[in-house]
Protein backbone atom coordinates (compact mmCIF):
# COMPACT_ATOMS: atom_id res chain seq x y z
CA UNK A 1 0.00 0.00 0.00
CA UNK A 2 2.88 2.36 0.74
CA UNK A 3 4.35 1.82 -2.71
CA UNK A 4 1.05 2.72 -4.35
CA UNK A 5 0.73 5.85 -2.23
CA UNK A 6 4.27 6.81 -3.14
CA UNK A 7 3.59 6.60 -6.86
CA UNK A 8 0.16 8.19 -6.64
CA UNK A 9 1.09 11.18 -4.51
CA UNK A 10 4.29 11.89 -6.41
CA UNK A 11 2.49 11.68 -9.74
CA UNK A 12 -0.24 13.99 -8.47
CA UNK A 13 2.30 16.50 -7.18
CA UNK A 14 4.16 16.34 -10.48
CA UNK A 15 0.99 16.87 -12.48
CA UNK A 16 -0.09 19.86 -10.40
CA UNK A 17 3.38 21.37 -10.64
CA UNK A 18 3.52 20.92 -14.41
CA UNK A 19 0.08 22.46 -14.76
CA UNK A 20 0.88 25.53 -12.67
CA UNK A 21 4.32 26.10 -14.17
CA UNK A 22 3.08 25.44 -17.69
CA UNK A 23 0.25 27.94 -17.36
CA UNK A 24 2.44 30.67 -15.87
CA UNK A 25 5.30 29.86 -18.24
CA UNK A 26 3.23 30.12 -21.39
CA UNK A 27 1.81 33.45 -20.26
CA UNK A 28 5.28 34.84 -19.50
CA UNK A 29 6.77 33.34 -22.68
CA UNK A 30 4.38 35.46 -24.70
CA UNK A 31 5.87 38.58 -23.12
CA UNK A 32 9.54 37.50 -23.02
CA UNK A 33 10.62 34.74 -25.45
CA UNK A 34 14.03 34.36 -23.77
CA UNK A 35 12.36 32.60 -20.81
CA UNK A 36 11.87 29.42 -22.86
CA UNK A 37 15.00 27.64 -21.57
CA UNK A 38 14.13 28.32 -17.94
CA UNK A 39 10.57 27.15 -18.52
CA UNK A 40 11.72 23.86 -20.02
CA UNK A 41 14.23 23.34 -17.21
CA UNK A 42 11.60 23.83 -14.52
CA UNK A 43 9.23 21.45 -16.31
CA UNK A 44 11.96 18.79 -16.45
CA UNK A 45 12.55 19.10 -12.70
CA UNK A 46 8.80 18.83 -12.11
CA UNK A 47 8.65 15.61 -14.13
CA UNK A 48 11.50 14.11 -12.11
CA UNK A 49 9.28 14.20 -9.01
CA UNK A 50 7.12 11.44 -10.50
CA UNK A 51 10.16 9.39 -11.49
CA UNK A 52 11.54 9.58 -7.94
CA UNK A 53 8.19 8.38 -6.61
CA UNK A 54 8.26 5.44 -9.00
CA UNK A 55 11.82 4.56 -7.98
CA UNK A 56 10.95 4.65 -4.28
CA UNK A 57 7.87 2.49 -4.93
CA UNK A 58 9.94 -0.14 -6.74
CA UNK A 59 12.45 -0.18 -3.90
CA UNK A 60 9.68 -0.49 -1.29
CA UNK A 61 8.04 -3.33 -3.21
CA UNK A 62 11.25 -5.27 -3.67
CA UNK A 63 12.11 -4.86 0.02
CA UNK A 64 8.62 -6.08 1.02
CA UNK A 65 9.14 -9.23 -1.06
CA UNK A 66 12.28 -10.06 0.88
CA UNK A 67 14.91 -8.62 -1.44
CA UNK A 68 17.54 -6.11 -0.49
CA UNK A 69 17.87 -2.74 -2.15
Amino acid sequence: MGAGLSVGLCAMASGVTIGVVGDAGIRSYGKQPRLFFGLVLILIFAEVIALYGLLIAVMMHSYALGGKC
